[in-house]
């Protein structure tokens, strides 16, 4: 059986609750990481859908997209341990997903539900690539978690 490796990371629960800290378990990916181009170490998949509510069965990471956060805004420097965030995309009913009421409360007076953060959304650390190279976060990850989602929206979903 592959081993399955976890990675400490948040969780922005959208039903209120407070972020907290999760176990987000990996396992080896068979094709090479698209991010590390002359990496050594093998790609490895994460499974955020454990976490996320009400996703549609049995797609797997076709159920769920990712965002870097590289640097917040008036950075110079890119950050050593950059963040990804995983949200969901495909409901199991087809229906959008709850509105993430953790991030709105975040976002307050900035909160605007046409580029609001749905579902339960996961943010893990890497070095240098989200999925070759992850890294255990911790809760003080927090306050800059916190001040990017203050002023960011969710990516769009436009293909």
């Amino acid at each position: 059986m592959d081993q399955l490796v976890s990675f400490e990371a948040l969780l922005f629960p959208s039903d209120g609750r407070n972020p907290h800290m999760v176990a987000l378990m990996t396992s080896p990916m068979s094709m090479p990481d698209p991010h590390a181009p002359h990496s050594t170490q093998p790609a490895r998949i994460p499974h955020p859908e454990v976490y996320m509510d009400y996703i549609a069965e049995g797609l797997g990471p076709r159920a769920w997209h990712y965002h870097l956060i590289e640097a917040l805004d008036g950075m110079n420097k890119k950050f050593t341990h950059p963040y990804v965030i995983f949200y969901p995309v495909v409901s199991r009913d087809g229906m959008p997903f709850p509105i993430n009421k953790c991030i709105r409360e975040i976002q307050a007076k900035s909160f605007r539900e046409a580029t609001a953060w749905r579902g339960n959304i996961v943010i893990a650390k890497y070095r240098e690539s989200p999925f070759s190279s992850m890294v255990n976060g911790s809760i003080a990850d927090f306050p800059i978690l916190r001040n990017y989602l203050m002023t960011h929206g969710a990516p769009s979903q436009a293909s």
